[in-house]
């Protein structure tokens, strides 16, 4: 559903919004492969919410010289 990795140097931090079965979505941040954040959301207006953070910090990121990287499968 939503999913972004973002790099400076040799720090990574990933962003990314699931759903899980009929339990609703996962929300989770990892930080240099250490999970920061991971909550299962029911309620669609908090993934909404959460999604819109997301997106704020992302574009904060990115302004301060974050790059967008490629995940490969």
């Amino acid at each position: 559903m939503y999913s972004i990795t973002l790099q400076l140097a040799e720090h990574v931090k990933r962003y990314s919004i699931y759903p899980r079965a009929s339990e609703g979505w996962i929300v989770s941040l990892e930080e240099d492969r250490r999970l920061v954040r991971h909550i299962c959301y029911r309620d669609w207006h908090r993934v909404e919410r959460a999604a819109a953070i997301f997106r704020l910090q992302v574009a904060d990121l990115i302004s301060r010289g974050w790059e967008l990287r490629r995940v490969t499968p």
